[in-house]
Protein backbone atom coordinates (compact mmCIF):
# COMPACT_ATOMS: atom_id res chain seq x y z
CA UNK A 1 0.00 0.00 0.00
CA UNK A 2 2.69 2.65 1.00
CA UNK A 3 4.45 1.90 -2.99
CA UNK A 4 0.99 2.76 -3.95
CA UNK A 5 0.63 6.17 -2.52
CA UNK A 6 4.24 6.70 -3.65
CA UNK A 7 3.30 6.21 -7.27
CA UNK A 8 1.09 9.01 -6.63
CA UNK A 9 4.04 11.17 -6.09
CA UNK A 10 3.91 11.30 -2.09
CA UNK A 11 7.16 11.19 -0.43
CA UNK A 12 8.23 7.85 1.30
CA UNK A 13 7.53 9.08 5.04
CA UNK A 14 4.14 10.06 4.16
CA UNK A 15 3.25 7.25 2.15
CA UNK A 16 4.19 4.72 4.54
CA UNK A 17 2.52 7.28 7.15
CA UNK A 18 -0.84 6.82 5.21
CA UNK A 19 -0.51 3.31 4.63
CA UNK A 20 0.20 2.60 8.02
CA UNK A 21 -2.74 4.98 9.56
CA UNK A 22 -5.57 2.85 6.83
CA UNK A 23 -4.37 -0.68 8.31
CA UNK A 24 -4.58 0.09 11.74
CA UNK A 25 -8.32 1.98 10.84
CA UNK A 26 -8.97 -1.22 9.17
CA UNK A 27 -7.98 -3.46 12.13
CA UNK A 28 -9.67 -1.82 14.75
CA UNK A 29 -13.16 -1.45 12.81
CA UNK A 30 -12.88 -5.08 12.03
CA UNK A 31 -12.02 -5.60 15.78
CA UNK A 32 -14.96 -3.76 17.20
CA UNK A 33 -17.76 -5.35 14.54
CA UNK A 34 -16.31 -8.55 15.37
CA UNK A 35 -16.72 -8.16 18.95
CA UNK A 36 -20.47 -6.97 18.30
CA UNK A 37 -20.77 -9.76 16.25
CA UNK A 38 -19.37 -12.17 18.66
CA UNK A 39 -22.09 -11.16 21.47
CA UNK A 40 -24.60 -11.71 19.10
CA UNK A 41 -23.33 -15.27 18.33
CA UNK A 42 -22.78 -16.05 22.41
CA UNK A 43 -26.29 -15.09 22.79
CA UNK A 44 -27.86 -16.96 20.11
CA UNK A 45 -25.43 -20.44 20.80
CA UNK A 46 -26.30 -19.87 24.33
CA UNK A 47 -30.03 -19.36 24.16
CA UNK A 48 -30.14 -22.99 21.91
CA UNK A 49 -27.74 -25.14 23.59
CA UNK A 50 -29.65 -23.48 27.04
CA UNK A 51 -33.41 -23.37 25.69
CA UNK A 52 -33.59 -19.73 26.45
CA UNK A 53 -36.28 -17.74 24.98
CA UNK A 54 -35.50 -14.07 25.42
CA UNK A 55 -32.28 -13.84 22.75
CA UNK A 56 -34.66 -16.00 19.97
CA UNK A 57 -37.65 -13.49 20.71
CA UNK A 58 -35.91 -9.64 21.45
CA UNK A 59 -33.90 -6.69 19.26
CA UNK A 60 -36.01 -7.12 15.80
CA UNK A 61 -35.31 -8.99 12.71
CA UNK A 62 -32.64 -11.98 14.05
CA UNK A 63 -31.65 -10.38 17.65
CA UNK A 64 -29.49 -7.41 16.06
CA UNK A 65 -30.65 -4.62 17.93
CA UNK A 66 -30.41 -5.79 21.22
CA UNK A 67 -26.54 -6.35 20.69
CA UNK A 68 -26.05 -2.53 19.85
CA UNK A 69 -28.58 -1.68 22.37
CA UNK A 70 -26.37 -3.12 24.79
CA UNK A 71 -23.55 -1.41 23.81
CA UNK A 72 -25.14 2.04 23.74
CA UNK A 73 -26.14 1.46 27.28
CA UNK A 74 -22.60 0.58 27.86
CA UNK A 75 -21.60 3.51 26.35
CA UNK A 76 -23.79 6.01 28.14
CA UNK A 77 -22.90 4.46 31.75
CA UNK A 78 -21.22 6.06 34.89
CA UNK A 79 -17.94 5.50 34.44
CA UNK A 80 -17.19 4.61 37.95
CA UNK A 81 -13.71 4.71 39.94
CA UNK A 82 -13.96 3.15 43.49
CA UNK A 83 -12.86 5.42 46.58
CA UNK A 84 -9.40 3.35 47.79
CA UNK A 85 -8.51 2.38 43.74
CA UNK A 86 -4.94 3.76 41.93
CA UNK A 87 -6.81 5.91 39.51
CA UNK A 88 -3.55 5.54 37.30
CA UNK A 89 -3.54 1.76 37.50
CA UNK A 90 -7.01 1.31 37.00
CA UNK A 91 -7.91 3.53 34.01
CA UNK A 92 -5.01 2.11 31.97
CA UNK A 93 -5.31 -1.80 32.83
CA UNK A 94 -8.14 -2.14 30.00
CA UNK A 95 -6.79 -0.19 27.74
CA UNK A 96 -3.31 -2.24 28.36
CA UNK A 97 -5.24 -5.45 27.89
CA UNK A 98 -6.58 -4.51 24.82
CA UNK A 99 -3.59 -3.29 23.04
CA UNK A 100 -1.98 -6.82 23.69
CA UNK A 101 -4.81 -8.42 22.21
CA UNK A 102 -5.07 -5.71 19.12
CA UNK A 103 -1.19 -5.82 18.39
CA UNK A 104 -1.97 -9.69 17.08
CA UNK A 105 -3.87 -8.12 14.12
CA UNK A 106 -0.92 -6.61 12.75
CA UNK A 107 0.64 -9.71 11.44
CA UNK A 108 -1.83 -11.93 11.19
CA UNK A 109 -2.22 -12.28 7.02
CA UNK A 110 -6.46 -12.78 6.17
CA UNK A 111 -5.52 -13.86 2.49
CA UNK A 112 -2.37 -14.05 0.00
CA UNK A 113 -0.39 -10.64 0.70
CA UNK A 114 -3.55 -8.95 2.85
CA UNK A 115 -1.31 -8.30 5.76
CA UNK A 116 -0.54 -5.40 7.45
CA UNK A 117 3.05 -6.62 8.42
CA UNK A 118 4.57 -9.74 6.95
CA UNK A 119 7.06 -10.96 9.27
CA UNK A 120 9.20 -13.93 8.93
CA UNK A 121 8.74 -14.44 13.02
CA UNK A 122 5.46 -13.93 12.83
CA UNK A 123 4.55 -16.54 14.90
CA UNK A 124 7.16 -15.65 17.68
CA UNK A 125 5.50 -12.51 17.31
CA UNK A 126 1.69 -13.00 18.07
CA UNK A 127 2.29 -15.15 21.05
CA UNK A 128 4.69 -12.80 22.36
CA UNK A 129 2.65 -9.70 22.11
CA UNK A 130 -0.92 -11.42 23.13
CA UNK A 131 0.94 -12.75 26.22
CA UNK A 132 0.97 -9.16 27.06
CA UNK A 133 -2.90 -8.70 27.76
CA UNK A 134 -2.11 -10.55 31.55
CA UNK A 135 -0.43 -7.05 32.29
CA UNK A 136 -3.58 -4.93 32.07
CA UNK A 137 -5.37 -7.64 33.93
CA UNK A 138 -3.11 -7.85 36.83
CA UNK A 139 -3.02 -3.83 36.65
CA UNK A 140 -6.65 -3.34 36.57
CA UNK A 141 -7.27 -6.01 39.08
CA UNK A 142 -4.64 -4.71 41.88
CA UNK A 143 -5.37 -1.07 40.59
CA UNK A 144 -8.95 -1.76 41.98
CA UNK A 145 -8.51 -1.57 45.32
CA UNK A 146 -10.74 -4.51 45.80
CA UNK A 147 -9.23 -8.03 47.51
CA UNK A 148 -11.97 -10.21 45.23
CA UNK A 149 -10.41 -8.21 42.19
CA UNK A 150 -6.88 -8.73 43.23
CA UNK A 151 -7.48 -12.48 43.71
CA UNK A 152 -9.26 -12.55 40.29
CA UNK A 153 -6.29 -11.32 38.43
CA UNK A 154 -3.66 -13.39 40.30
CA UNK A 155 -5.65 -16.38 39.61
CA UNK A 156 -5.93 -15.31 35.87
CA UNK A 157 -2.24 -14.42 35.65
CA UNK A 158 -1.52 -18.24 36.87
CA UNK A 159 -3.79 -19.87 34.71
CA UNK A 160 -2.77 -17.73 31.69
CA UNK A 161 0.85 -18.33 32.40
CA UNK A 162 0.39 -21.41 32.85
CA UNK A 163 -1.08 -22.33 29.45
CA UNK A 164 1.18 -20.25 27.55
CA UNK A 165 3.70 -23.20 27.66
CA UNK A 166 2.12 -26.12 26.09
CA UNK A 167 0.24 -23.97 24.18
CA UNK A 168 3.00 -22.59 22.73
CA UNK A 169 4.85 -26.15 22.26
CA UNK A 170 1.73 -26.98 20.25
CA UNK A 171 2.95 -24.29 18.02
CA UNK A 172 6.82 -25.32 17.41
CA UNK A 173 4.85 -28.57 15.93
CA UNK A 174 3.70 -27.26 12.31
CA UNK A 175 6.60 -24.89 12.53
CA UNK A 176 9.16 -27.96 12.52
CA UNK A 177 7.11 -29.46 9.73
CA UNK A 178 6.66 -26.19 7.94
CA UNK A 179 10.17 -24.96 8.63
CA UNK A 180 9.23 -21.88 8.91
CA UNK A 181 7.55 -19.03 11.34
CA UNK A 182 6.24 -16.61 8.78
CA UNK A 183 2.29 -17.22 9.00
CA UNK A 184 1.95 -16.14 4.94
CA UNK A 185 4.21 -18.81 4.55
CA UNK A 186 2.08 -21.32 6.27
CA UNK A 187 -0.92 -20.50 3.98
CA UNK A 188 0.59 -20.66 0.89
CA UNK A 189 2.14 -24.24 1.59
CA UNK A 190 -1.49 -25.65 2.83
CA UNK A 191 -2.87 -24.93 -0.65
CA UNK A 192 -4.72 -27.50 -2.67
CA UNK A 193 -7.05 -30.02 -0.95
CA UNK A 194 -8.01 -29.98 2.31
CA UNK A 195 -5.69 -33.07 3.18
CA UNK A 196 -2.67 -30.95 2.46
CA UNK A 197 -3.40 -29.20 5.79
CA UNK A 198 -1.26 -29.41 8.28
CA UNK A 199 -3.77 -31.10 11.01
CA UNK A 200 -4.16 -34.10 8.84
CA UNK A 201 -0.12 -33.98 8.35
CA UNK A 202 1.02 -36.97 10.78
CA UNK A 203 -0.77 -37.93 13.98
CA UNK A 204 1.53 -35.69 16.02
CA UNK A 205 0.05 -32.30 14.06
CA UNK A 206 -3.22 -33.40 14.31
CA UNK A 207 -2.98 -34.23 18.24
CA UNK A 208 -1.48 -30.56 18.58
CA UNK A 209 -4.20 -28.76 17.05
CA UNK A 210 -6.42 -30.32 19.59
CA UNK A 211 -3.98 -29.88 22.30
CA UNK A 212 -3.38 -25.97 20.95
CA UNK A 213 -7.10 -25.47 20.94
CA UNK A 214 -7.95 -26.04 24.68
CA UNK A 215 -4.99 -24.25 25.83
CA UNK A 216 -6.00 -21.45 23.66
CA UNK A 217 -9.41 -21.75 24.61
CA UNK A 218 -7.89 -21.25 28.35
CA UNK A 219 -6.05 -19.02 27.90
CA UNK A 220 -9.00 -16.80 26.71
CA UNK A 221 -10.37 -17.07 30.05
CA UNK A 222 -13.41 -18.81 28.16
CA UNK A 223 -15.05 -21.98 30.11
CA UNK A 224 -15.18 -24.32 31.43
CA UNK A 225 -11.36 -22.11 32.41
CA UNK A 226 -12.98 -19.17 33.65
CA UNK A 227 -12.30 -19.48 37.06
CA UNK A 228 -10.61 -16.04 36.91
CA UNK A 229 -13.86 -14.51 37.18
CA UNK A 230 -16.41 -17.34 38.54
CA UNK A 231 -19.57 -14.91 39.99
CA UNK A 232 -19.86 -18.01 42.69
CA UNK A 233 -16.32 -17.75 43.87
CA UNK A 234 -14.57 -14.03 43.26
CA UNK A 235 -17.64 -12.10 42.18
CA UNK A 236 -16.89 -11.16 38.63
CA UNK A 237 -12.86 -11.41 39.03
CA UNK A 238 -10.44 -9.03 37.96
CA UNK A 239 -13.09 -6.50 36.38
CA UNK A 240 -15.50 -6.81 39.66
CA UNK A 241 -15.12 -2.93 40.02
CA UNK A 242 -15.31 -1.58 35.89
CA UNK A 243 -18.43 -0.38 34.85
CA UNK A 244 -19.78 1.49 31.57
CA UNK A 245 -16.73 1.76 28.50
CA UNK A 246 -13.92 0.28 30.74
CA UNK A 247 -15.81 -2.84 31.66
CA UNK A 248 -16.38 -3.20 27.76
CA UNK A 249 -12.60 -3.04 26.81
CA UNK A 250 -12.09 -6.05 28.98
CA UNK A 251 -14.21 -8.11 26.93
CA UNK A 252 -13.30 -6.37 23.58
CA UNK A 253 -10.19 -7.73 24.70
CA UNK A 254 -11.64 -10.97 25.40
CA UNK A 255 -13.15 -11.48 21.99
CA UNK A 256 -10.50 -10.52 19.99
CA UNK A 257 -8.62 -12.95 21.97
CA UNK A 258 -10.64 -15.27 20.69
CA UNK A 259 -10.67 -14.40 17.30
CA UNK A 260 -6.53 -13.75 17.20
CA UNK A 261 -5.99 -17.92 18.49
CA UNK A 262 -8.25 -19.06 15.89
CA UNK A 263 -6.60 -17.16 13.28
CA UNK A 264 -3.16 -18.86 14.68
CA UNK A 265 -4.91 -22.08 14.59
CA UNK A 266 -6.61 -21.35 10.57
CA UNK A 267 -2.78 -20.90 9.28
CA UNK A 268 -1.14 -23.25 11.46
CA UNK A 269 -2.99 -26.70 10.80
CA UNK A 270 -6.17 -25.45 8.92
CA UNK A 271 -5.03 -24.61 5.44
CA UNK A 272 -5.46 -20.54 5.99
CA UNK A 273 -6.82 -18.54 3.42
CA UNK A 274 -7.93 -21.90 1.47
CA UNK A 275 -10.78 -23.58 0.73
CA UNK A 276 -9.26 -26.97 0.14
CA UNK A 277 -11.87 -28.09 -2.61
CA UNK A 278 -9.53 -27.39 -5.39
CA UNK A 279 -6.60 -29.33 -6.54
CA UNK A 280 -3.08 -27.78 -6.02
CA UNK A 281 -2.63 -26.75 -10.01
CA UNK A 282 -5.30 -24.26 -9.57
CA UNK A 283 -5.29 -23.26 -6.23
CA UNK A 284 -1.79 -21.89 -4.73
CA UNK A 285 -3.94 -20.03 -3.81
CA UNK A 286 -7.33 -17.66 -5.11
CA UNK A 287 -5.47 -14.51 -5.74
CA UNK A 288 -3.56 -16.05 -8.64
CA UNK A 289 -6.28 -18.34 -10.73
CA UNK A 290 -8.69 -17.38 -13.08
CA UNK A 291 -10.12 -14.79 -10.29
CA UNK A 292 -7.87 -12.09 -10.80
CA UNK A 293 -6.13 -10.44 -7.85
CA UNK A 294 -8.69 -7.74 -6.44
CA UNK A 295 -11.80 -10.06 -6.12
CA UNK A 296 -9.53 -13.54 -5.15
CA UNK A 297 -8.28 -12.05 -2.40
CA UNK A 298 -11.57 -10.74 -1.28
CA UNK A 299 -12.52 -14.60 -1.33
CA UNK A 300 -9.65 -15.38 0.51
CA UNK A 301 -10.43 -12.80 3.04
CA UNK A 302 -14.08 -14.06 3.40
CA UNK A 303 -12.89 -17.99 3.52
CA UNK A 304 -10.12 -17.08 6.11
CA UNK A 305 -13.37 -14.96 8.20
CA UNK A 306 -15.81 -17.34 8.46
CA UNK A 307 -13.16 -20.27 9.45
CA UNK A 308 -11.85 -18.17 12.58
CA UNK A 309 -15.75 -17.52 13.38
CA UNK A 310 -16.35 -21.08 13.28
CA UNK A 311 -13.58 -21.95 15.82
CA UNK A 312 -15.08 -18.84 17.79
CA UNK A 313 -18.30 -20.91 17.54
CA UNK A 314 -16.88 -24.15 19.37
CA UNK A 315 -15.48 -22.04 22.00
CA UNK A 316 -18.79 -20.58 22.11
CA UNK A 317 -20.33 -24.01 22.36
CA UNK A 318 -17.86 -25.26 24.81
CA UNK A 319 -18.48 -22.58 27.18
CA UNK A 320 -22.61 -22.81 27.41
CA UNK A 321 -22.60 -27.15 27.34
CA UNK A 322 -19.48 -27.92 29.85
CA UNK A 323 -19.41 -27.14 33.68
CA UNK A 324 -16.54 -25.54 35.27
CA UNK A 325 -13.90 -26.95 36.67
CA UNK A 326 -12.06 -25.82 40.33
CA UNK A 327 -9.10 -23.61 39.80
CA UNK A 328 -7.14 -26.79 41.45
CA UNK A 329 -8.54 -28.46 38.41
CA UNK A 330 -7.75 -26.21 36.18
CA UNK A 331 -4.28 -25.77 36.82
CA UNK A 332 -3.90 -30.08 37.36
CA UNK A 333 -5.39 -30.33 33.66
CA UNK A 334 -2.63 -27.78 32.32
CA UNK A 335 0.47 -29.17 34.25
CA UNK A 336 -0.23 -33.01 34.72
CA UNK A 337 -1.96 -33.26 31.40
CA UNK A 338 -1.64 -30.92 28.37
CA UNK A 339 2.36 -29.79 29.51
CA UNK A 340 3.14 -33.71 28.97
CA UNK A 341 1.12 -34.24 26.15
CA UNK A 342 2.41 -31.64 24.15
CA UNK A 343 6.53 -32.27 24.97
CA UNK A 344 5.26 -35.72 23.63
CA UNK A 345 3.85 -34.20 20.22
CA UNK A 346 6.92 -32.29 20.08
CA UNK A 347 9.32 -35.25 20.42
CA UNK A 348 7.06 -37.06 18.44
CA UNK A 349 6.74 -34.68 15.29
CA UNK A 350 10.68 -34.50 15.41
CA UNK A 351 10.80 -38.26 15.10
CA UNK A 352 8.78 -38.06 12.52
CA UNK A 353 10.41 -36.09 10.63
CA UNK A 354 13.77 -38.12 10.71
CA UNK A 355 12.11 -41.34 9.68
CA UNK A 356 8.58 -41.62 8.70
CA UNK A 357 8.21 -38.83 6.38
CA UNK A 358 7.15 -41.63 4.21
CA UNK A 359 4.24 -42.39 5.27
CA UNK A 360 2.58 -38.63 5.35
CA UNK A 361 0.49 -39.14 2.47
CA UNK A 362 -1.02 -42.28 3.39
CA UNK A 363 -1.74 -41.16 6.84
CA UNK A 364 -3.44 -37.78 5.86
CA UNK A 365 -6.05 -39.26 3.40
CA UNK A 366 -6.79 -42.16 5.95
CA UNK A 367 -7.75 -38.80 8.46
CA UNK A 368 -9.12 -36.43 6.29
CA UNK A 369 -11.96 -39.44 4.98
CA UNK A 370 -12.16 -40.35 8.79
CA UNK A 371 -12.84 -36.59 9.97
CA UNK A 372 -15.03 -35.86 7.14
CA UNK A 373 -16.87 -39.09 7.94
CA UNK A 374 -17.21 -37.92 11.26
CA UNK A 375 -18.36 -34.33 10.25
CA UNK A 376 -21.00 -35.92 8.17
CA UNK A 377 -22.61 -38.26 11.01
CA UNK A 378 -22.44 -35.23 13.29
CA UNK A 379 -24.28 -32.54 11.19
CA UNK A 380 -26.75 -35.61 10.35
CA UNK A 381 -27.70 -36.10 13.97
CA UNK A 382 -28.11 -32.41 14.75
CA UNK A 383 -30.47 -32.24 12.04
CA UNK A 384 -32.36 -35.63 12.73
CA UNK A 385 -32.80 -35.00 16.39
CA UNK A 386 -36.27 -32.81 17.14
CA UNK A 387 -35.97 -29.56 18.98
CA UNK A 388 -36.74 -29.02 22.59
CA UNK A 389 -37.04 -25.81 22.39
CA UNK A 390 -41.72 -24.35 22.36
CA UNK A 391 -40.18 -23.71 18.40
CA UNK A 392 -39.54 -26.05 15.89
CA UNK A 393 -36.93 -26.88 13.83
CA UNK A 394 -33.45 -24.52 13.62
CA UNK A 395 -34.88 -21.33 13.04
CA UNK A 396 -36.03 -21.07 16.87
CA UNK A 397 -31.69 -20.10 17.55
CA UNK A 398 -32.12 -16.93 15.32
CA UNK A 399 -35.67 -15.20 15.34
CA UNK A 400 -38.82 -17.20 16.82
CA UNK A 401 -42.26 -15.83 17.71
CA UNK A 402 -43.42 -16.01 21.27
CA UNK A 403 -44.30 -18.93 22.37
CA UNK A 404 -48.04 -19.61 23.46
CA UNK A 405 -48.95 -21.33 26.48
CA UNK A 406 -51.75 -23.05 28.12
CA UNK A 407 -52.63 -20.87 31.16
CA UNK A 408 -55.53 -22.52 32.17
CA UNK A 409 -53.68 -25.73 32.15
CA UNK A 410 -50.65 -24.17 33.78
CA UNK A 411 -53.30 -22.58 36.50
Amino acid sequence: MSKLFQSFGLSAPLAGFLAAFIASFVLITFMLISAIFAVWLERKVAARIQDRLGPTRVGGKFGWLQTLADGLKLLCKEDLVPKDADHVLFRIGPYIALAGSFLAFIVLPFGSGVVPVDLNIAVFFMLAVMSTEIFGIILGGYGSGSKWAVFGAMREAAQIVSYEVPMAICVLVPVIVAGTMSLSIFGRQQSGVFWNWYVFHDPFTFGAFWTYFACATASCKRAPFDLAEAESELVAGFHTEYSGFRWLIFFMAEYGSMVAVSGIAILLFLGGWHTGLMPKPWAMDLSETFLGGLFGNVINVVVFIMKCYLLVFVMMWVRWTLPRLRIDQVMMTCLKYFLPISCFLLLGVSLWQVGLEPWTPWFKYVMAVTCVGLFIAMVVKIVLTPSTLPVAGLSGMWNAPAPKYDMARKS
